[in-house]
C-alpha cells in the first residue's frame, strides 16, 4: 500500500494512493497514521479495508495538498556520512559505526510545501534521503530480525543550515531542525512495495539542474544494520522515522558553492517512493 495524508496543515486526513495512481480518501477507515496505528494491527486492518472499499472510496482531487504521510512521530533519527562519496565531499572519513543525530519533529511538512529559509541563514542546503518508518516498538533488536520492525519507506529531504550545523559550536541538530526542514512524502510505501530497498536510485535537482544522483547500493550501513544499531541506544517507537543519509552532491560539496536562495525550486525522488517539490521562501 501507499499511504497518504491530505488536506490543510494540521487538519490532514488519511488516504491511499492506488496502483493506478488514483488517490482516495480513507477517512472511513477510522484511524490516522500515527504511533497507535503502526504499533497495533493498523496496516493489516487498513489492507482489509482497502480490499473492500478503496475502489469506491471518494477520489482526492489532483490539486489537493498532500501533508506528511504520517502523523507527527515521536522522533526523527538521522544518520550522517552514510555514503562514501558524501563523506569524501564533506572532507570527512567514513565512520567506523553510524553517526546518529536527532531532527525535531516540528520540522515536518508536506512533500510539496514551501521551505522557509530561517532567519539569519546563509547556508541552507539540500539532502535527498531514503527514510525508514518503524512498524513496532524496537529495543535491542538483533540485525537478523530488524526487518520485522520496518513498516515501510518514505522520501525525505533533510534540509540543513550548514552555518548553524557546523560553525556554531558544531551541534548538528541546530542546523537540521528549523521549521519546514523535513518534507516527507508524497507517500509511505509499505515494505512489500519495495522489491530491494538496497537498489534504489535517489536524485535531486535545483532549478532543473541535476545536483544529486545516487543509489542505495552505496549505503555504508544498510537498513537492518541501522534499525538494529539505533535500537541499542534508544527505543524506537512505532511510526518513528530513521533517515539513512545522503549521497554526494549537496551544495556544500560543489565548487563554487551556491546555497539555496528565495525562489529556488528543489525537486527530488527515489525509485518506488515518488517525487516531491519545494519552493524556497525567505523567513518573514
Amino acid at each position: 500500500m501507499k499511504l497518504i495524508r491530505f488536506g490543510p496543515p494540521g487538519a490532514e486526513r488519511p488516504g491511499l494512493q492506488l496502483e493506478n495512481g488514483r488517490r482516495v480518501d480513507a477517512s472511513a477507515f477510522g484511524a490516522d497514521y500515527d504511533e497507535v496505528f503502526f504499533g497495533g494491527d493498523g496496516l493489516e486492518r487498513l489492507a482489509r479495508w482497502a480490499s473492500d472499499n478503496a475502489e469506491r472510496a471518494p477520489t482526492v482531487a489532483a490539486d489537493t495538498r498532500l501533508g506528511p504521510p504520517l502523523r507527527r512521530p515521536s522522533k526523527i533519527v538521522c544518520v550522517g556520512l552514510n555514503y562514501r562519496d558524501h563523506a569524501r565531499e564533506s572532507g570527512m572519513t567514513v565512520p567506523p559505526e553510524p553517526v546518529i543525530f536527532m531532527k525535531a519533529t516540528s520540522a515536518i511538512v508536506g512533500p510539496n510545501d514551501d521551505v522557509i529559509i530561517p532567519r539569519g541563514s546563509t547556508k541552507t542546503d539540500w539532502e535527498v534521503e531514503l527514510a525508514i518508518v518503524i512498524g513496532k516498538r524496537a529495543s535491542y533488536v538483533a540485525e537478523r530480525d530488524a526487518m520485522e520492525y520496518v513498516a515501510g519507506y518514505v522520501l525525505h529531504n533533510d534540509y540543513s543550515e550548514r552555518h548553524f550545523q557546523l560553525e556554531r559550536a558544531g551541534q548538528w541538530v541546530k542546523g537540521k531542525s528549523c521549521d519546514t526542514f523535513a518534507p516527507l512524502g508524497p507517500f509511505i510505501a509499505t515494505k512489500d512495495e519495495i522489491a530491494d530497498v538496497h537498489d534504489l536510485r535517489l536524485w535531486l535537482t535545483v532549478n532543473d539542474e541535476a545536483k544529486q544522483d545516487g543509489t542505495t547500493r552505496d549505503l555504508v550501513f544498510n537498513v537492518p544494520m541501522l534499525v538494529s544499531y539505533i535500537s541499542h541506544f534508544m527505543t524506537l517507537c512505532s511510526g518513528d522515522v530513521i533517515s539513512t543519509g545522503t549521497p554526494a552532491g549537496v551544495a556544500s560539496g560543489h565548487a563554487p558553492v551556491r546555497f539555496l536562495h528565495e525562489g529556488d525550486v528543489v525537486e527530488l525522488g527515489i525509485d518506488g517512493l515518488g517525487h516531491s517539490r519545494q519552493r524556497l521562501r525567505a523567513w518573514a
